[in-house]
């Protein structure tokens, strides 16, 4: 069942990196909502509950509900900013949605009967995933939480491809209308050979040979970052 999630939301004013810095001491994240027609508007969201929702994988292909107060607004999710090093989620971007008008969303790919597919019971290979999601265009009321493609079917060295996933109703994948060249492979099964193990190449050298000398580069040696 496809979940629903709602932000709570307030407004701000204040803009530059200065008025961002002072949100995420106070435990909150920075954010911008635009489109619909209407002009972009700064938000606020608590960062604890902003990283409890992230953490389901469904946030990023639903429709959200942005509570601001006593109204609401419908709106997808455009880009998260994270923090290189830290659990710190530093901006987000959202698009508003009008109930007639396609959106684009990436839709989360799920695997199933991968264990006992024909190419991993027979053959003995491994299944690679080649693509984890796909972006699609419909309109809100259509947008599919994921994608199931079941490979139970999969031989060795057979794959898949974007074509071969099955869409709902009113749900389209825009590369494949770009021609044969884009409908690329999302999902295969190859033996997965190891690589060989080279000789020891002092082993191999011939008995007595002197070690190599390192060349010194004089020139680089007398460079120094100091002044």
């Amino acid at each position: 069942m496809k979940e629903d999630f709602d932000l709570i939301a307030e407004l701000r004013e204040d803009q530059g990196k200065g008025a961002s810095r002072r949100l995420r001491h106070e435990n909150k994240v920075p954010a911008i909502i635009y489109g619909g027609g209407r002009k972009p508007r700064m938000l606020a969201f608590d960062h604890n509950r902003v990283v409890q929702q992230l953490s389901h994988e469904s946030f990023f292909s639903s429709i959200l509900n942005i509570k601001v107060g006593d109204k609401s607004q419908a709106a997808i999710i455009k880009d998260v900013q994270r923090h290189p090093a830290k659990n710190r989620i530093m901006h987000m971007d959202f698009q508003r949605i009008v109930a007639g008008e396609k959106i684009r969303m990436n839709v989360p790919i799920h695997y199933i009967n991968a264990d006992i597919a024909v190419g991993v019971k027979q053959g003995g290979g491994s299944v690679s995933q080649l693509m984890s999601d796909v972006e699609v265009s419909c309109l809100p009321k259509d947008l599919p939480e994921y994608f199931e493609v079941d490979i139970a079917e999969l031989a060795l060295d057979d794959m898949l491809h974007i074509s071969d996933i099955k869409l709902p109703s009113g749900v389209e994948i825009p590369e494949l209308a770009q021609g044969p060249e884009h409908d690329h492979p999302i999902v295969a099964i190859h033996v997965i050979k190891a690589a060989p193990i080279e000789e020891d190449e002092e082993e191999a050298g011939e008995e007595g040979a002197a070690p190599a000398v390192p060349t010194i580069d004089r020139d680089a040696e007398g460079d120094s970052d100091e002044d």
